[in-house]
Formats: C-alpha cells, structure tokens, sequence
C-alpha cells in the first residue's frame, strides 16, 4: 500500500473510535496488517498521538473552520488532526506531513477537498505561536474529557494535575523476568549483553523498566519464555496474593493472561482456574500459557454467575482482578478517555459489586482474596471495598490500607507502573 494513505487509514481509525466508540486495540490490527513493517509504527504513533491529544487538534479545528465537516466529509475532519498532530508532536518535516496529509483526501475519494485541507494546515503554521498560547488558557490544556477531569478533581485536590499529565505521556515498557528460568539480576546481565539497559522496581521483585522500548522479538528468550510483556503494578498484585504450591487458586477475569502465569511462576505447583467472560480474549490466555510451558484450566464464564463455571468448589486464594473504567492505563490506552462516560461509572461499580459478592462463598475459610482494579477511581476502589466489608460480616482488611480508606491505590507515573488498586481480604 502506498505510503501517503497512513494518513487517510489514521483518520479512518480514530474516526471509528471517537464516531462509532469501537477499540483502537480492535481498530488498529488488521489495518496495520495492510502496510509494511516500516509503516506499522508511524501508522500505530498516528493513531496513539491523535487519540492522546484530540482535545487540543479538536479546539484548534474549531478556531480555524467556520463549520464543521458533516456526514460523509466526516472523516476529512480527522484527516486535518492527523495533519495537526504530525506538525505538532512529531519530527516529520512539515512540508512532508502536508503532502502527505493533503494526499490522503484522495485515498479517501474525497480529492476535491485538498485545497481546504492544504489551507486549514498552512494556516495552522501562520497562526501556530497564538492559537497555542490561546490553547493554554484553556482547560483543554488537560488533554481530558471534562467528566473525568472534574472526577479527579474531586478524588484528588492536590495531584489531579500530576495524573492528567502522567496519562498524557507515553507509557514505560515494563517486563516481568520469568524466575523459573533466572533471577531477575542474571536476566539483566544478559540484556545488557543485547545492548539494551534496564532498571528495577525497588517494590516488585520479578519487574525490569526498559531504558527504552524495545520489540518484544528483541528480548533476550522472550520466545523461550525468559520474560513477559506486564507493567509493574498489575505485577503488583502477587505481593498481596501471595500464592503457593499445592493451592486452588482462581484467577477471574484473568484474560490475557498476564496475571494467571505470574501465579504459575510464583507457585508451579499451584491448580490455577482461569475465568474470564470473553471468549476472544480467552485465546490470548491460551497463547501466553503455551509461550511459557506452564498449565490452567481455562473456561469461559460470568463472574457473577460462579455455580456455572465451578460448581462448589472453593479456593484457597482468588486474585479478582475486576472489570473496571481503565482510569489507571489512559497513557497505555488513550482512547479510553473518549470510549468512557461519566454514567459508565456506577454502572462499573455495580457489576464489581455483584461479583465480589458472588464469589466470596467460594473462598475457603481463611482463604484470601484480592481485590484489584487498573482505575484511580474511588467509586471502584476504596469505597468499593468499605462497602463490601461494611456487608460481610466474615471479610476482613490486611496489610493494604485502613478500614476508613481500605486498599492501596497507585496513580501512574513516568517511571513507576500504571495506575491501580489493590485491596486483600481474608476470610474469617
């Protein structure tokens, strides 16, 4: 495919994201499947890029267009913030992004409409320093719906702003070293050797930050199962599980994957049952259990409903990594920002509830099970937790927070993990 059409496929896809609410994760792929190798990271950092900064591209749309474009011009609209954003945030040299860009109405079969394209661009360069320091008067400046913002207003008085901008930054690379097969220092050793640096994390001891990003194809063994793609705080949550041989454990809504062979490198021996409700996600379940040589019982199932999948069985541990509004991994997945409404909440935090309460009964007397979210918001979190225990009587809070702010919350940060929540419970 020509080169000049990453433009109109990165417009196309941030359209079917923001117009339709469809996933850049299911978006993205099979449109990276028709360009070269070279062109997957442009064609990945277009999309990522826009999405990450649609509130400023839309404002300044705005201010440079009498009207905006409707009905089937629609997608024009976003090939102009691909142009933006290629002048904005990347190195590609502006008369480069303008061709490019300017071409792309023709890959869309809408060629009549590149002069206007060619000169909302080009009056974006004359206008630039203005409209930039107008933007920043702004609270567009934020890069955030204004639900979500106002939510972390009010969640957090003092460090709303340090949140916003960590989930405006690209996010660190993250590896988990697979201690079956070397400690975490040998497997450093041997990346060094590849030319690659990487650091600890001074709280999880399996995690390792890239220096920078690397294809995982790149990793020493990563083929061999040495090491796994999973950020630091979501490896976070085998500090509190604490899972050990010999032990029934369920993961429930375990896809892709990540959390259920931690366990599995934790405790070998462990009898690990993977549940989640989505049965394509599951496949990736599949993928990373065979990539790693390790064993689950794998199924498909509600987790309100765990009679279904389990019948009585009770576990020794349950790791209940909830579904939840992904607040926590916005710079992994930026168009969650606009995928998200402010009702969704409450709804989230009624599904989270049904479930706890749905599996509890299937935790063994002094059992434990953890409770965690990749969100930073209290509705999911905190409260979400104070209320569980305010209604079981046999749940008690240990080791992650105090009974008036139960469980541990960790916000996003340069070179930290994503934000997420975590909160142990113990069955008396």
């Amino acid at each position: 495919m020509k080169k000049q059409n990453l433009r109109s496929m990165a417009a196309q896809a941030v359209e079917q994201v923001v117009e339709q609410g469809q996933s850049l994760s299911n978006v993205l792929p099979p449109l990276q499947q028709k360009v070269s190798d070279k062109d997957k990271a442009l064609l990945q950092e277009l999309c990522f890029g826009v999405l990450r900064t649609l509130s400023q591209l839309e404002w300044l749309i705005n201010k440079l267009m009498s009207r905006p474009m409707t009905g089937k011009q629609r997608t024009v609209h976003y090939l102009i913030m691909v142009g933006f954003y290629q002048l904005l945030h990347t190195r590609i040299p502006p008369h480069a992004a303008l061709a490019e860009t300017v071409e792309g109405a023709v890959a869309i079969k809408r060629p009549q409409l590149k002069g206007l394209i060619n000169g909302v661009l080009r009056q974006f360069q004359r206008q630039q320093e203005e409209l930039l320091a107008e933007f920043s008067r702004t609270e567009n400046q934020y890069l955030h719906p204004s639900w979500l913002l106002n939510r972390l207003k009010k969640a957090y008085p003092q460090q709303w702003q340090d949140i916003a901008g960590a989930n405006n930054q690209r996010p660190p690379m993250w590896l988990r070293v697979n201690r079956n097969h070397h400690t975490r220092d040998a497997w450093l050793a041997l990346l060094k050797e590849s030319g690659m640096n990487g650091f600890t994390h001074d709280a999880y001891p399996d995690a390792v930050r890239l220096e920078t990003p690397a294809p995982v194809h790149a990793l020493p063994g990563f083929e061999e199962g040495w090491v796994t793609v999973q950020d630091a705080s979501a490896q976070g949550c085998m500090t509190w599980l604490e899972p050990q041989n010999g032990e029934q454990i369920l993961d429930l809504c375990a896809a892709p994957g990540g959390k259920t062979t931690h366990i599995l490198e934790v405790a070998p021996q462990a009898s690990v049952l993977a549940v989640d409700v989505d049965e394509q996600r599951l496949s990736r379940v599949y993928d990373n259990l065979k990539r790693l040589g390790l064993k689950a019982q794998v199924k498909q199932g509600d987790g309100r409903k765990p009679a279904e999948w389990c019948g009585d069985t009770q576990f020794d541990r349950i790791l209940l990594d909830a579904p939840c509004s992904a607040t926590g991994v916005i710079r992994r997945h930026p168009d969650i920002k606009w995928l998200r409404r402010d009702r969704d909440i409450n709804e989230l935090a009624q599904l989270q509830a049904e479930i706890l309460d749905a599996v509890w009964p299937h935790l063994k007397s002094g059992g434990t099970l953890v409770y965690a979210t990749c969100s930073v918001l209290p509705e999911e979190n905190c409260q979400q937790i104070a209320a569980f225990l305010k209604r079981t009587p046999s749940a008690s809070l240990h080791d992650t927070g105090t009974p008036e702010r139960p469980g541990l919350q960790n916000l996003p940060g340069a070179e930290e993990g994503d934000g997420f929540f975590y909160a142990k419970l113990i069955k008396e």
